[in-house]
């Protein structure tokens, strides 16, 4: 049976949601199975009443959303909460607001979008050492980036140590031409990005100039103890096992460690033991130290992400003709 409902505040989309008002109606058209009609201050919706009311129940929280941050939504953030409402997991929604991460006061706070995420950012909390595990675009990274901004300022560490062995698709630094700093930066340059979504560009310059954020490759850690430090090992999985036992004794007083990595896109040589596999055998039976691990349903970078995940996981052996 077909229902329709008049919302008083359609300008909700306009106001609340970045992006294309259009295209975020036909977003929802799309995931609950209705008819939207937009106009100046109104919405008519058209479908099924279960679906109706949950549209319903979405716009409303989007006004009030609005009303309490007096800002819009990121299209990412936008497209979560409507699959929540779709999921009937709304009530998610207020658990994972609790547990938003503070960043610098001109940037987004960051919210955990997945239960995972949800674990994965309170044992960052609750632990010195937590591995992040999983396929690209489930946020392993980003979160762990935006604690390590959020500790800092907070006051709680005084340095922000970010690495990552610098070996891609089976080249290593002496592959590429020109100076040793200009080998390393495009092994680095994903750091980067990240840092800037958390900071203002100048506060990034001012902090990297003082090495209160340091940004290097893996070998860079050997013979180093670093104390009161937020430690970042990114690409994990590219490690050997010394270079994961290396990097895991750095860690001094009053230091944080978080290692993300993906398994599955290892470019290390058929004979090199992965540091990361190694250090999940060895390492799960300790309390102190938190595992997360994601799967291919916890991507939330594009939605298109995880169908391309999808397809290439159902070949075992992708790129090769049968």
């Amino acid at each position: 049976m077909e229902s329709r409902f008049y919302f008083e505040k359609g300008l909700t989309l306009h106001t609340a949601c970045a992006g294309d008002e259009v295209k975020n109606l036909r977003y929802l058209q799309n995931l609950f199975g209705v008819r939207l009609v937009a106009r100046e201050n109104w919405v008519e919706i058209h479908g099924e009443e279960e679906a109706v009311q949950r549209v319903q129940n979405l716009l409303a929280e989007l006004a009030r959303f609005y009303e309490l941050r007096s800002r819009q939504l990121e299209t990412r953030d936008f497209e979560f909460l409507c699959r929540s409402f779709r999921d009937h997991r709304e009530g998610d929604l207020h658990e994972l607001w609790n547990e938003r991460i503070a960043v610098s006061p001109k940037k987004r706070e960051v919210l955990p979008r997945s239960r995972r995420q949800l674990e994965y950012v309170r044992q960052m909390r609750s632990r010195d050492m937590v591995f992040g595990i999983g396929p690209a675009g489930t946020g392993k990274t980003y979160l762990a980036m935006a604690m390590a901004v959020s500790e800092f300022l907070k006051g709680n560490v005084t340095r922000i140590i970010l690495t990552r062995p610098a070996r891609e698709s089976g080249e290593n630094l002496g592959f590429l031409p020109g100076s040793l700093e200009e080998k390393i930066m495009p092994y680095l340059r994903p750091l980067y990005d990240a840092l800037y979504d958390m900071m203002q560009f100048d506060e990034v310059s001012s902090l990297l100039e003082r090495n209160i954020i340091e940004v290097a490759p893996l070998a860079f850690m050997r013979g180093r103890t670093l104390n009161n430090a937020f430690i970042i090992l990114d690409e994990a999985q590219n490690t050997t096992v010394e270079q994961m036992l290396m990097f895991l004794t750095r860690m001094g007083f009053n230091s944080r460690c978080v290692i993300t990595g993906d398994p599955s896109q290892s470019d290390l040589g058929p004979k090199e033991n992965s540091g990361l596999r190694h250090a999940i055998s060895h390492l799960r039976g300790i309390p102190e130290i938190g595992f997360t691990f994601f799967e291919t349903g916890d991507v939330v970078r594009h939605a298109l992400l995880e169908k391309i995940i999808l397809a290439y996981q159902s070949d075992p052996a992708p790129g090769k003709e049968e």
